[in-house]
């Protein structure tokens, strides 16, 4: 187990909220890797992709750059599969 690793198990034994917030962003990575590979494999720029899920560009943007939380997995799931 890594430095990290550790730090984190530790850390979220003492703190939930620590917890919680670790995993919102393994959730916000996992979707955002998600969701630039679609869009790589789909050949379509942020805006095209956006237009597809009809999403303005600028969610595409802050979801692939790991700035907006993706909350629930229903949304997850809508946005995913369009």
């Amino acid at each position: 187990m890594s430095k990290i690793d550790e730090y984190a198990v530790e850390r979220s034994a003492t703190r939930p909220t620590f917890s919680g917030l670790l995993e919102q962003e393994h959730v916000n990575l996992e979707v955002a890797v998600k969701v630039c590979e679609l869009r790589d494999q789909l050949g379509m720029s942020q805006r095209e992709f956006a237009d597809l899920v009809g999403k303005p560009q600028s969610t595409i943007a802050r979801i692939e750059n790991g700035s907006m939380n993706a909350s629930t997995k229903k949304s997850r799931w809508r946005l995913i599969n369009g």
